[in-house]
């Protein structure tokens, strides 16, 4: 994806950043490319370079103009690699130690702005890296307000607002904290809600003349007032499955568009869809869908339409496509697995999690149709990450192997 200078996704919601990183600049799943393949060769798209030196994770890569970067885990360390363009191995360094939880292969997905990279170690490091691969600043800010890491770790992509960039790790100290990006000196903290952090990477959201950054915790949807880190509203997503009787994992950031909000968790999470108020008060409810509960791969809104997978079980899962407009579930199919979702050019990329076949979708309201797939059969363990396309490219990692594509 290119720098992104101003962003206009509808007439209510813009937003002016130089950055790259979680799902492209404005965390949607969708990257602006045209000319890319409509179907594939039997054997799938090109492959242009590959790599077995990135160390282990499921997170994705982040391609700038220049170069591309990427985390993994080696050993006991969290590890950022970056590479040129072609595939080119540059530098390698250690920015912070990595989860000692359940799956703690590195989760965080860089984020490139105006010439550094923030990170966010397995053991809550917030690190500030410039493009030569030199660490110019670093705080735990796990340790410092005292937050409790989730059951499977920290896995936290940082967003950078302006010149802040952003933490969240709740607790009874604060909800959310930002940091200066030149130097890492707190600049706002957030009353606390006394509520854990999660798996959810924040979304910037500008409605009602604010700059507001949304994200979950273990109960709440909550925004910030991104200038001053107030507390604008929270709404109690808890309460709406306090009769499902369900594990609280939040992984997936919310979908915006004109002043609707959409969050998604899995394990038979009731999905919601909020109607913002300019005003800043409490989000009114608008639908409940309990069909689309992404487990890890989150969602893309194309059209009036929802995309994502299921949560069936821990280990299987379908597809389902959902209308934004009513909540009404189109069509829920099965297709290997559940997975990741993005999307490029009018079409779907899907990656399912067990056996990782990559899919290209047509989206279509009616049927689940897939018109080319191959398979990733390099790397190991889950695959959880999820797919990137960049300047015609399509960007797939497994485990400690990462692998680009040409799709133009």
């Amino acid at each position: 994806m290119y720098i992104i200078f101003t962003f206009l996704i509808s007439d209510d919601y813009a937003f002016s950043q130089i950055s790259y990183g979680w799902r492209n600049a404005d965390r949607s799943g969708i990257y602006y490319e045209s000319g890319l393949l409509k179907s594939w060769p039997p054997s799938g798209p090109t492959l242009l370079w590959e790599s077995g030196e990135i160390g282990a994770g499921f997170s994705s890569v982040t391609v700038t103009n220049e170069d591309l970067y990427i985390t993994g885990r080696k050993g006991d360390a969290d590890v950022l690699t970056a590479f040129s363009q072609g595939g080119k191995k540059k530098w390698e360094v250690p920015y912070g130690k990595a989860s000692n939880s359940n799956y703690p292969d590195s989760r965080c997905t860089p984020t490139v702005s105006n010439g550094r990279i923030f990170l966010v170690s397995g053991q809550g490091d917030m690190v500030c890296v410039s493009t030569e691969g030199k660490t110019i600043w670093s705080v735990n800010y796990f340790q410092k307000y005292e937050g409790a890491h989730p059951r499977f770790g920290i896995s936290e992509s940082p967003l950078v607002v302006d010149n802040l960039v952003i933490g969240t790790p709740g607790g009874n100290k604060t909800s959310m904290v930002a940091f200066n990006v030149k130097n890492g000196d707190v600049v706002w903290e957030t009353s606390p809600l006394n509520n854990p952090t999660h798996y959810v990477n924040p979304l910037l959201v500008e409605y009602g003349g604010k700059k507001m950054i949304i994200t979950q915790s273990y109960d709440y949807i909550f925004a910030v007032d991104a200038a001053t880190g107030r507390l604008i509203w929270k709404f109690n997503y808890g309460a709406e499955n306090a009769d499902q009787g369900i594990r609280k994992n939040h992984t997936n950031t919310p979908l915006f568009r004109d002043g609707f909000l959409f969050a998604a968790s899995g394990y038979n999470h009731i999905s919601v869809k909020l109607k913002l108020s300019p005003d800043g008060s409490t989000p009114q409810l608008v639908w409940k869908n309990s069909d689309i509960d992404p487990h890890v791969g989150g969602m893309v809104l194309i059209g009036n339409n929802i995309y994502a997978s299921t949560w069936e079980t821990n280990s299987f899962g379908k597809w389902v496509c959902v209308d934004w407009t009513s909540g009404k579930t189109l069509w829920h199919e099965e297709w290997y697995n559940k997975g990741s979702v993005i999307s490029a050019d009018g079409m779907l990329y899907i990656f399912e999690e067990k056996t990782g076949h990559v899919g290209l979708v047509k989206p279509d309201d009616k049927k689940l149709e897939v018109i080319s797939d191959f398979v990733v059969s390099k790397g190991s363990g889950p695959y959880w990450s999820h797919p990137v396309i960049d300047k015609g490219r399509l960007f797939i990692r497994h485990g400690d192997y990462l692998a680009v594509y040409s799709v133009k």
